[in-house]
């Protein structure tokens, strides 16, 4: 069935209506990430290990609940109930670090790390797939581009960086209550959102896409059983692409995670060290959105393989410089590389999993191949190098990590193939090809 032609995306309310959607979830994402080792740190009095502990354990509670909140999602399909216990978890964030959080540290850190990291997941690292889950479907419903309502996220990440120093200045611990906030204006957004009801041609349009899907799997799709998940881990380029999502990917995200706390050891002068990491990290994601329109382009031309490869090199000189050159001005040098490292990686990764494995089970080569891989390293690196941070400071667990990281990198190197043979010019799958495992 066919769906009726859509107003152009900024005519239309509904673009505006979920594009809000994105915007304030990521805000209350934002306030989270750049601003919670920190806290954790200075207001909650939390050593590195069990800063670490609690990012382990949001990770950890992702592997678990993304396959549950899939299938309850999916199940769900129009439907809001899962949206709304996300938004109702992200407006108890204020409420709940004033009021349980610290008093559990208080008590026992090991206990309010488990607590909070349980908590902090359930809207954050497990609840994100539901908010991009749910806004894609109802793009497709609504005739405009995902790409375009995504857009919105990506500039309130830069705006709750910059605002949030402000808010940091004033009282760091109203972070949270900023997040409270942002939870209840995306409630009321979330409230008068229409979505498809049966009979409307946004859901029947949907409706007929997972049909024909369906029916592609009559007719030769591969079903993702047991055999097919056995056949993506013999092969060789896959399990090499494991290894250096566990050993990359994983360790980009652990490397950020406490950065801030060692950031501020270096800032001098009258200035917060948040507030000017707030400012720098407003600067990277303007620059990442600029390198991502350009980094199709260069893995075109260099291979998803190197790609891959280049990431992870510039990963290893990111966190060993910051080890050894530490003024002020080179440390936010090392921040803003991650602008070429995360488009690098995230370009590189759908292109190598579409080139080199079977297109037809391509989303289990990325729930398997890069999520679940990049789960695992974070639960284990996060704790480990937390421990590591308390008894043998920074600068030391940076140099094992780089080493870590460039050991992986070979590693999966000698794993990986080229995947430019089976690319065209315009970085496109060879259709001539035959299907890849």
């Amino acid at each position: 069935m066919s769906q009726a032609a859509p107003r152009p995306s900024l005519k239309n309310p509904a673009f505006w209506n979920f594009g809000g959607l994105f915007f304030f979830y990521f805000a209350i994402w934002q306030l989270a990430f750049t601003f919670l080792s920190r806290w954790l740190e200075v207001e909650a009095g939390m050593s590195h290990g069990n800063i670490g502990l609690l990012n382990s354990v949001m990770a950890l509670t992702a592997f678990c609940l993304q396959p549950v909140y899939g299938f309850i999602q999916d199940r769900l399909g129009f439907r809001k109930h899962l949206f709304a216990f996300v938004v109702l978890v992200g407006a108890l964030m204020g409420p709940f670090f004033a009021f349980v959080f610290t008093p559990l540290v208080e008590l026992n850190q090991v206990l309010g790390a488990v607590v909070g990291g349980l908590f902090l997941s359930l809207t954050l690292n497990a609840g994100v797939g539901i908010v991009e889950a749910f806004n894609e479907r109802n793009s497709r419903a609504n005739g405009f581009e995902y790409g375009h309502v995504r857009l919105f996220g990506s500039v309130a990440g830069a705006i709750a960086s910059l605002i949030g120093g402000f808010i940091w200045a004033s009282n760091p611990n109203n972070i949270w209550w900023a997040g409270t906030f942002s939870a209840i204006v995306l409630g009321v957004l979330l409230l008068v959102a229409r979505t498809p009801k049966p009979g409307d041609s946004g859901y029947d349009a949907v409706a007929a896409d997972a049909g024909g899907a369906e029916t592609a799997a009559g007719s030769g799709r591969p079903k993702v059983d047991k055999q097919v998940v056995l056949g993506l881990l013999r092969n060789r380029s896959f399990l090499g692409f494991m290894v250096l999502m566990f050993g990359a990917a994983a360790l980009y995200d652990v490397f950020d995670q406490q950065f801030p706390n060692y950031f501020a050891q270096f800032v001098g002068g009258r200035i917060d060290p948040q507030v000017l990491f707030s400012r720098v990290v407003f600067a990277q994601i303007l620059l990442e959105a600029l390198v991502m329109i350009a980094m199709p382009f260069l893995i075109n031309k260099i291979g998803a393989k190197r790609g891959l490869q280049l990431f992870a090199l510039v990963l290893v000189v990111r966190v060993i410089g910051s080890a050894f050159f530490t003024h002020t001005s080179l440390l936010i040098f090392w921040r803003l590389l991650a602008a070429v490292e995360m488009p690098l990686m995230l370009v590189s990764v759908m292109k190598y999993i579409t080139r080199m494995f079977d297109v037809r089970i391509s989303a289990t080569a990325y729930m398997i191949g890069f999520n679940m891989s990049k789960q695992v390293g974070i639960v284990i690196f996060s704790w480990v190098f937390g421990t590591a941070y308390d008894l043998i400071g920074f600068s030391t667990s940076y140099v094992i990590m780089g080493g870590v990281v460039l050991i992986m990198t070979v590693l999966s190197g000698l794993l990986m193939q080229d995947d430019r043979r089976y690319a065209l010019e315009d970085g496109a799958v060879k259709a001539s090809e035959p299907a890849r495992v």
